[in-house]
């Protein structure tokens, strides 16, 4: 069974920075592409960032040049370095693990991040 647990959000004021890690139990982590989602308050879930097992990565246009998102897979974990955060960068943030084979997606519970002065 799938186990992914978010953690890191918070409050922070704009231009302020946080790291969101999810931790993965359950699956044969380096078989997954890992990623990060969000959805902020009447909007829709969207992506925010991926990364392959080999490390390739891709960034929502508005998440380029401000996250970065790693992974070890020693540790089974993903995480996202989050610097000079915006007031719209407020959102539920969610851990995604797809498996590359059937495509599956599972979803960890969200944490929230929120960025107000």
């Amino acid at each position: 069974q799938v186990q992914l647990v978010e953690s890191g959000g918070g409050l922070v004021q704009p231009g302020g920075s946080l790291r969101l890690s999810c931790a993965a139990s359950g699956i044969a982590f380096r078989v997954y592409a890992m990623g990060w989602y969000r959805q902020g308050p009447g909007k829709q879930r969207e992506l925010v960032a991926t990364i392959t097992s080999g490390g390739s990565t891709n960034y929502a246009d508005s998440a380029k040049g401000r996250f970065t998102i790693s992974r070890d897979n020693a540790k089974n974990t993903v995480s996202l370095q989050m610097n000079s955060l915006k007031p719209e960068d407020t959102a539920v943030y969610y851990c995604n693990a797809r498996n590359v084979f059937s495509n599956y997606d599972s979803w960890g519970q969200g944490t929230q991040v929120t960025v107000s002065s």
